[in-house]
């Protein structure tokens, strides 16, 4: 049996998903490749933040750790400073909104065409079965009786 990860290598716990704060400081320092005090400044930061026990302390999700690995990449080996950082993960943060917003916009014209589609088809079952379509290319002659007795 294998221990489910965030597919970046950090195992979590039976039950627990990718946004669930279950790990510690230490643990998620371990896990991330980074020192504890490193992961206290980047929560005051605001880079990442983690979840809070009821006690105050940090809880880091498995999201989280992949965050801090993001940040640790981009800091080494992209030279990008905590401030450029920080941007990033916002404007990813706000692209991955955005995306939410017009998948969700997408499902509601879906359904709005469902629904028009269906309401003219309900109106074409409404429609008289005694009507005749009329070929408009050829001509109307109309009869006019003739006056009886003349």
């Amino acid at each position: 049996m294998t221990t489910p990860s965030d597919g970046q290598g950090s195992p979590l716990p039976p039950g627990a998903g990718q946004d669930s704060p279950v790990f510690v400081i230490s643990i998620a320092a371990e896990l991330s490749g980074l020192h504890a005090q490193t992961l206290r400044s980047y929560d005051r930061l605001g880079l990442v933040s983690p979840g809070r026990s009821p006690g105050g302390g940090r809880r880091y999700s498995a999201r989280d750790i992949a965050l801090l690995r993001e940040v640790q990449r981009l800091s080494q080996e992209d030279g990008v400073n905590l401030a450029g950082i920080k941007r990033i993960i916002e404007l990813e943060q706000q692209v991955d909104d955005l995306k939410a917003q017009i998948a969700e916009m997408a499902d509601e014209v879906l359904a709005a065409h469902a629904a028009a589609e269906q309401a003219a088809a309900m109106v074409h079952q409404s429609y008289r079965r005694d009507l005749v379509p009329v070929d408009r290319r050829s001509q109307i002659v109309v009869w006019h009786p003739k006056p009886q007795g003349k």
